[in-house]
């Protein structure tokens, strides 16, 4: 296989390398697939970073699971992280628009040409683990789609010299192509039903997956309220030699939420103390850039995780601490984009997290009517999601992203909430048409809540900025 990038760096360039990095395995775009060391091999991870000089050794790593809240979590500490004054270093996954707002450094995604130029170095390697895979029996399948991407990242971030690097965990944690790092410091920040194909079907099972990220001797936050999973990750770090600083125990917050956002500009704020006798502190009224009581709740998470590099010698004074979660600005976690209608956008996809989004508006936007543009992903669970979501809205719009299998068929989406309510709902095809029918059905007094998927969220957010309301 040739490599997809030539010496010229515009955007054919960038297209050949995403028709590269298409062409590999990648479980964000499958449904079905079994979670073994088969499909996530972690020595397969280790080999690519070996075969590119190993770029991660030494780095100071933050690594961050969790059912929900991860992402946030991850961006809080290192806009913390860059407000100390420190360079840093952010890989989350998936993408809104751009697979480049993967790799940040300092709130700045990679580059187009970065990125080709990245890539292009480690295509030979993933050749030659293709084909050695082939070889043996049976055969093996070279780099996926994501630990691509997660090389990537440890590559440009080695090399821009970050002082510290943030690792969202893909998908569980265990065998998590992240989970190859030697962090200083290991997050956990919440345990709920979600992926239960590959993880689990109960608590405990998605825990010890989550727990998986644990390494002996490092520093472990927690932010898991829930008790089942809570023992878990205390017998886990009990095992490890880890020692373990939780929400509830070591560290508190509470949370003020601003009122009426759809009706002008606010901003919550929230009071922070850490107990742990290592060095104990207080913070209060602190902004909070990031709507909800759960973003509140990953923002303690974030600044616990930030207190184990404090008490290793890090200086990250308080200014940095409140100019870096009030700067913050994370699209698509019950992010308000518009006004006259309120257009409020979430990747809400499981249980949990709509319960999460459903507060945030209750105590937040003040709309007269609520209208629900909802689509789903499959292996989720949909009737769980529905069953909070419809009753509390006055209008429901069915939908469902283009471009992905994964995608729950719009007649499904259907079937499924009537057989919730008895009653029957609008449907549209993709995006687009359900932006149009949102936007003839709302008033300017209205909020437009788009939720159930990141796919769908990418997709409406693109629709919705491309193509305002416009009053009828």
């Amino acid at each position: 296989m040739a490599s997809p990038v030539g010496t010229d760096r515009d955007s054919a360039t960038m297209e050949d390398s995403l028709r590269f990095l298409s062409g590999r395995i990648d479980y964000e775009r499958r449904f079905g697939y079994g979670y073994g060391a088969r499909e996530f091999k972690l020595a397969r991870m280790r080999e690519l970073l070996t075969r590119l000089g190993n770029p991660d050794r030494g780095m100071p790593i933050l690594h961050v699971a969790g059912t929900k809240g991860k992402g946030s979590t991850s961006a809080m500490a290192a806009s913390v992280l860059t407000a100390a004054g420190f360079r840093a270093g952010l890989f989350t996954s998936p993408h809104l628009e751009r697979v480049e707002e993967r790799i940040a450094i300092d709130g700045q995604a990679c580059s187009p040409a970065e990125f080709v130029e990245l890539l292009d170095r480690l295509v030979p390697a993933v050749e030659a683990m293709d084909r050695e895979g082939l070889t043996l029996t049976p055969p093996e399948p070279g780099p996926t789609y994501f630990e691509i991407v997660t090389a990537m990242a440890l590559l440009r971030f080695a090399e821009a010299k970050v002082d510290a690097a943030v690792l969202e965990v893909g998908l569980g944690g265990r065998l998590d192509s992240t989970n190859v790092c030697q962090p200083t410091v290991s997050v956990i920040t919440s345990i709920s039903l979600d992926h239960m194909q590959q993880l689990g079907d109960t608590l405990t099972a998605i825990a010890r997956e989550k727990a998986g990220i644990i390494k002996p001797g490092v520093p472990v936050v927690s932010g898991v309220a829930d008790p089942e999973p809570r023992e878990v990750i205390r017998r886990t770090c009990l095992e490890a030699g880890c020692r373990l600083v939780e929400l509830g125990v070591d560290f508190d917050v509470a949370y003020a939420p601003p009122h009426d956002v759809d009706v002008s500009p606010g901003l919550g704020h929230i009071d922070y103390g850490y107990r742990a006798s290592d060095a104990p502190h207080h913070y209060s009224g602190l902004t909070l850039g990031l709507l909800g009581p759960h973003q509140a709740a990953n923002a303690a998470v974030a600044l616990a995780a930030l207190a184990q590099l404090r008490s290793a010698g890090w200086e990250i004074p308080e200014a940095a601490v409140r100019s870096g979660l009030a700067r913050l600005a994370w699209p698509a976690r019950v992010e308000l984009i518009a006004r006259r209608p309120a257009v409020v956008i979430d990747a809400a996809h499981n249980v949990a997290s709509v319960e999460a989004l459903l507060r945030t508006l209750d105590e937040s936007v003040k709309a007269r009517r609520r209208l629900l543009v909802f689509a789903g992903t499959r292996e989720k669970d949909i009737p769980g999601m529905l069953r909070h979501l419809l009753a509390r809205f006055d209008h429901v719009i069915l939908t469902q992203y283009l471009d992905n299998p994964r995608a729950v068929p719009v007649e499904e989406l259907a079937a499924a909430a009537t057989a919730l309510t008895g009653q029957s709902y609008r449907v549209c095809p993709s995006p687009a048409h359900a932006w149009d029918a949102a936007r003839t059905l709302a008033g300017p007094e209205d909020v437009i809540c788009v939720t159930g998927s990141f796919f769908l969220a990418a997709q409406m957010r693109h629709e919705i900025l491309t193509r305002p309301y416009a009053s009828p």
